[in-house]
C-alpha cells in the first residue's frame, strides 16, 4: 500500500520540479584544514544567487563529524572570463552568502576552512553546499522603454490603417464616378447613334422620294 502510495506522488513530485523557476544545486564534500574547493557555476548576467554552507569536524573521540562553532568558512566568487571578485567574506560554520552576477559565464566558487591551528593539524571538515541561482532580476527601464516602443509601433500601425482605410474610401468614390460616368457616355453613345439613324432614314426618304419625282417629270415629257 506503501509502495502504490510512493509511485502516485511521483508525477506530482516531477511536475513541482519542471514548474521551478529556480535552479538548485545541493552537494557535500571533503576537505581538510587549509585546502580549498572550487566550483563551476554557469550564472547568466544580472541574476541573483545564494548559496548556503554548513561544516562538520571530525571527531576522533565520537567517531564521527560534529558541529564545531570555532570552524570558520573563507567564500571567494569570482568571474572567470573578466577575473573580477564578485564575493570573499568570512562566515562562521553554518552561514550564507549572497551575490549579483554581473556578466554572465562561468564563475568560480571556492570555500576553504579558516580554523586558526588547523594549518598544523589533520582536521578533516565535512562541508555541505546549496547554492540556489535565481531569475534574472527584472530591468525594469527596460520593461518602461520596451512598452513606450510598443505604443509607438501601435499608434503607427492605427495611423497607417486609418490611411489605407482613407485611400479605400477615395478608391470606392473614384469608382462610383467612374461608373456614372461610364453610364452616362454609354447613354449618349445610344442616342447619338439613334439619331444617325434617323437622319439616315430621312435622307434616304427624301432621297427616294426625289428620284420619284425626278422620274415621274420624266415620264411626262
Amino acid at each position: 500500500m506503501a509502495h502504490s502510495r510512493s509511485i502516485g506522488s511521483l508525477p506530482i513530485c516531477l511536475l513541482l520540479l519542471v514548474f521551478c523557476t529556480t535552479t538548485a544545486n545541493a552537494l557535500h564534500f571533503y576537505l581538510d584544514a587549509g585546502e580549498k574547493r572550487c566550483f563551476l557555476e554557469e550564472i547568466p548576467s544580472d541574476t541573483v544567487v545564494e548559496g548556503h554552507y554548513r561544516t562538520l569536524e571530525w571527531n576522533e573521540q565520537e567517531q564521527k563529524y560534529v558541529d564545531n562553532p570555532a570552524l570558520g568558512i573563507l567564500v571567494e566568487v569570482d568571474e572567470l572570463e573578466s577575473g573580477h571578485n564578485v564575493v570573499r567574506t568570512r562566515g562562521p560554520s553554518d552561514g550564507r552568502f549572497t551575490f549579483t552576477s554581473h556578466e554572465s559565464g562561468d564563475h568560480s566558487v571556492c570555500l576553504s576552512s579558516n580554523y586558526g591551528t588547523a594549518w598544523f593539524t589533520k582536521t578533516h571538515i565535512k562541508l555541505y553546499l546549496d547554492i540556489v541561482v535565481g531569475s534574472t532580476k527584472p530591468d525594469r527601464d527596460h520593461d518602461r522603454s520596451h512598452v513606450s516602443e510598443l505604443s509607438a509601433k501601435l499608434r503607427d500601425l492605427n495611423q497607417k490603417l486609418e490611411d489605407i482605410r482613407r485611400e479605400q474610401q477615395y478608391q470606392r468614390e473614384r469608382e462610383a464616378n467612374f461608373r456614372d460616368m461610364s453610364e452616362l457616355t454609354n447613354s449618349r453613345a445610344v442616342w447619338y447613334s439613334l439619331a444617325q439613324i434617323a437622319v439616315l432614314v430621312a435622307t434616304c426618304a427624301w432621297q427616294l422620294r426625289h428620284l420619284r419625282k425626278f422620274f415621274e417629270d420624266r415620264k411626262m415629257h
